[in-house]
Order: C-alpha cells, then structure tokens, then sequence
C-alpha cells in the first residue's frame, strides 16, 4: 500500500464493515482488523443455536465482501492493545498497525454479572461457538430423555430453562418451542418432545422492555401457545448442571433441569477500559465509553467508538440500545466524517440515529414490530421481519441459501441443520440399555 493517510478499522461486524464499506472510494490506506475472518450476522444466530440454519449460511469471508475496495486490506488479528499517545494498535501476536485515524467497533460479549462459573453449564449466544454448544445442549438433552428411564430424571432432560426475557431470549425460546412441538414430535418413541418444559426468566417486570408494553403481552401470549412458561421478576441466583434456582417475590425456588441457557445480558470489549484510561472517558455499567457528539473519543479526534461498546445519547437523551442499525449508522457516520476530513470539508452535524424500527419473532407465522410508532403483531409482522432480515444479509449467496430453508421449514416444520457435534454429554446415570448390545 501506498505511503497515505492509515485508517484502522478494529472489528469486521455491522458497525466494522459499513465504516469500511463507507471509506471505499477514500484516497488512504484502509485496514480491516478483526479475531475471525468472516462477518457474522448476529440476529439471525439463534437460528443456529436451533437447527435451522447452518453457521455458513449466516456468515461471510470478511476478504470475500471486500475484494473490490483496493484501497483496503483485512488482518486476521486478535487487538489487545490500543496506544492513543503512539496511534498504534497492537496485536496478540506482536504485530504492531500503526494509524492515523481509528475506528473502534470491536463489539460486546456475553456478561454473568461476576458469575462467570455459570458459563460452562448455560452458554450464551455470541460465538458460532456458542451457537453450536447450544444447538448440542438442546438436541442431546431430548436423545438422553429418551434412554432415561427414571422419571424425575427424564423430566428434567425435558424442562428447558433460558434466562433473560430479551429479544434474544424471547427469539431462543419460540424457536425452542418450536422444535418441541412440532420439528420433533413424531421422532421419539419413549418420550413426548411436545410435552417439554421451557421456561423464560427475567429480572424485569416485562419481557422486551426495549419494545411498547403492547407489543411485550403479545409476544407473551405467541409464547404461551408454544408452550412456552414466562416467568418474570425473577432472579437467578445460582445454577448448576442439574438445577437452576431464582429468587422470586414469594421466596427461593429450586427448578430441577439438565439444559440451562444464557441471554441475560452483554459487557463491552476489553478495550474499553484501557482505553477509558488512558483518554479519561467514562465508562458505564456495561463498561461502554461515553462518547462526544460525533463519536469521536474525548481529546482524541482522530478515535471513533461506534456500536456495542459506546454509549451514545439519542435525540431524546436516552442511550441508543446495543443493536445492529445503531452500529450499521455509526460506522457510515464515521466513514462520512473521515472522508469530510481527507476532503477538507469537515463534517460539523453531530450523530443523529435514525430509528428504522423494533422486530422480533418468536415463531412460524408470529412477530412483533414497532414501527415508527405503528405496532403490529402476527402474520404481517412476521412477514416484515423475514424481508428485512433477508436484506441485510451480506452476501447474495447467503440471501438464497437462508430464503430456500425458512421456505423449507415453513412447509414442514423441518430443521435442516439439528446436528449433535463436539463430544457427546456424559448420560443420565440410568439408561435404558441400546438394544441388541451385550446384556441388552
């Protein structure tokens, strides 16, 4: 690369790759920095986590989406270190990328609140790693129901717990529900998948307080028809991998389940702090940095902070919620002040969101959507949320590929990818005996 202006890109996810995708014609050197070498679409992950799709279908070589900027290149690099004195960034394995503009998008990752001895026993869904322990934990806790033959023992094979009553929790649990009453209803001959037990857990008064309190009851009662128990405050207080216990208003109570499943909450990078440090910003609770108007990191102009880890003021005060258009937005925000700056013409308008809207699904058939302050539940809302997901898919392979098995699974109820990988869970301590095995 040329001997120009170096701008530093930390993370390839939605934020990442419309900064980058946004500097395309800029006359400097760009580079795309990021741990994995795809892009991941996270709305779509807990598809994953329940069979329905494959990781591939929802990811993209971060190289493939862009070979055509020559201007930019893509490290596969894992950032541990950002040197604002020096304007280095610096690499785990002792590479150093030196910049003289950095945007930092290096996105959130899951939080036990100082429990972090729960995340062996109820995975959370950041990683395609995560996805597919979840998909294992969800699919072998029915294959070792159906070999229990203790009964209580068997129940608790078949009582589901998911904690968190957010948009990803409320998603995991229709999708859940799902899978219990219809995908596998007619595959087992000792057990009854449909008489699962799913339980939805939240600290709040409501489930998806993101959303219009209209819109939450009515995603409680698609849930309910799939069969789907929802708790809310309540707050788990210790979870083991036989048993969850929350604390209620009515007292402590012990729930005897085998599958155990984190969506309660996301912290920011572990950038952030060093980072806090060293410009002085403040961090809040989810140890996102308060950004200035243009996102740009207090003293240092040349530092941008756009998605998961920074907190950023609406046009009514309140903090812009951790979600992929805030991202998308900044990162196109940040591109257009850069290219201002290499232009002469600096951009003076501060960050404004524009809010496209809320959507969530729970089921086949059954979402909810919010907007511009139009509610709307059920089929249309259903069929809004698979347009616009589909959409915002990178690649057109993906948006073919992801079309062709939701039009599959609408037709059948058949989850394509319900694929048991890694090693197998230890069994139940009694199992029916595999038939036609010695003694059997």
């Amino acid at each position: 690369m040329s001997a120009q202006q170096r701008i530093v890109i930390i993370g390839a996810g939605f934020g990442g790759l419309y900064a980058a995708q946004g500097l395309k014609h800029a006359r400097a050197d760009v580079t795309v920095i990021d741990r994995r070498n795809f892009h991941l679409f996270q709305p779509l992950m807990y598809q994953v986590a329940t069979g329905t799709l494959s990781p591939g279908e929802i990811a993209a070589p971060i190289r493939s989406v862009l070979a055509g900027q020559k201007n930019t290149e893509v490290f596969l690099g894992d950032v541990v270190k950002i040197d604002l004195a020096r304007r280095e960034v610096s690499l785990s394995d002792g590479g150093m990328v030196p910049y003289d503009s950095l945007i930092v998008a290096a996105g959130s990752r899951s939080a036990y609140f100082g429990k972090d001895v729960w995340r062996d026993v109820a995975p959370s869904l950041k990683t395609i790693e995560e996805a597919t322990a979840i998909r294992h934990k969800i699919l072998f806790a029915f294959e070792a129901a159906e070999r229990e033959t203790d009964p209580e023992e068997r129940k608790a094979w078949l009582r589901f717990a998911i904690v968190g009553g957010g948009l990803t929790g409320v998603e995991l649990a229709g999708a859940l529900g799902e899978i219990a009453r219809f995908t596998l209803k007619h595959e087992f001959r000792a057990i009854r998948p449909e008489e699962s037990q799913i339980f939805l857990l939240e600290g709040s008064p409501r489930i998806m307080s993101a959303f219009p309190p209209d819109l939450a009851e009515a995603a409680v009662r698609s849930l309910n028809k799939l069969g789907v128990n929802v708790k809310t405050g309540v707050r788990v207080i210790d979870i083991s991998d036989q048993r969850l216990t929350y604390r209620a208003a009515s007292g402590d109570c012990t729930m005897h389940t085998r599958t155990v499943l984190w969506a309660a909450g996301v912290t920011s990078s572990e950038l952030t702090e060093s980072l806090a440090v060293q410009s002085g910003a403040q961090l809040d609770k989810l140890r996102r940095l308060k950004v200035n108007p243009d996102l740009t990191l207090p003293g240092h102009p040349e530092v941008f902070i756009i998605g998961d880890i920074a907190q950023i003021a609406g046009s009514d005060g309140k903090v812009l919620p951790g979600v992929a258009q805030v991202a998308m937005q900044g990162g196109e925000y940040a591109a257009k002040v850069i290219l201002g700056r290499l232009k002469g013409k600096p951009v003076t308008k501060p960050f404004h969101y524009f809010d496209k809207g809320s959507l969530a699904v729970i089921g086949r058939g059954s979402a909810v959507a919010d907007i511009a302050g139009l509610h709307l539940s059920g089929l249309i809302a259903w069929l809004i949320w698979l347009f616009v997901h589909v959409l915002y898919l990178v690649e057109f392979r993906n948006r073919i590929m992801v079309m062709i098995q939701w039009g599959f699974q609408y037709i059948t109820f058949s989850r394509g990818a319900r694929l048991i990988t890694g090693p197998t869970q230890t069994p139940s301590r009694s199992v029916a005996p595999v038939r036609g095995a010695p003694g059997g």
